[in-house]
């Protein structure tokens, strides 16, 4: 019977392969943590949505609706009359983000989705989280 013998393996070469996993790890949470750092200044808890798309948007009108349903244009807390005064000064194809607080009244909502539908302004995000 032969006996096999064990060739000894030299390890001239650098795997750098878990090197790149571990940067890709770190890469993530520095993305998510620098999302979680971009939160609108109006303390607002958005809801949570299984399809969603996060879009590049250039200039953009923010609307918050928080839990006490008061109505924010641009960090001003404003009535709905106001709100559909400052809507109506705004282009149609102007970016409209609506940032509604998941314990707010649905009617709340409705009623900026109605000023905006009023307005014809087509151009409108809801924001949620996933």
């Amino acid at each position: 019977m032969a006996r096999c013998k064990k060739a000894k393996k030299r390890f001239d070469e650098i795997n750098v392969i878990p090197f790149i996993d571990i940067m890709l790890v770190l890469l993530v949470m520095v993305l998510t943590t620098a999302t979680f750092i971009k939160q609108g200044v109006i303390p607002v808890e958005l809801p949570e949505a299984k399809a969603s798309k996060k879009e590049d948007v250039k200039k953009e009108i923010t609307v918050y609706v928080n839990a006490k349903g008061e109505m924010f244009f641009e960090k001003e807390k404003v009535d709905s009359k106001t709100l559909e005064q400052r809507l109506s000064g705004i282009a149609k194809d102007q970016t409209v983000v609506l940032r509604s607080d998941k314990e707010s009244r649905f009617q709340d909502f409705v009623t900026v989705m109605d000023i905006l539908k009023r307005l014809k302004h087509e151009q409108l995000y809801i924001v949620t989280k996933e």
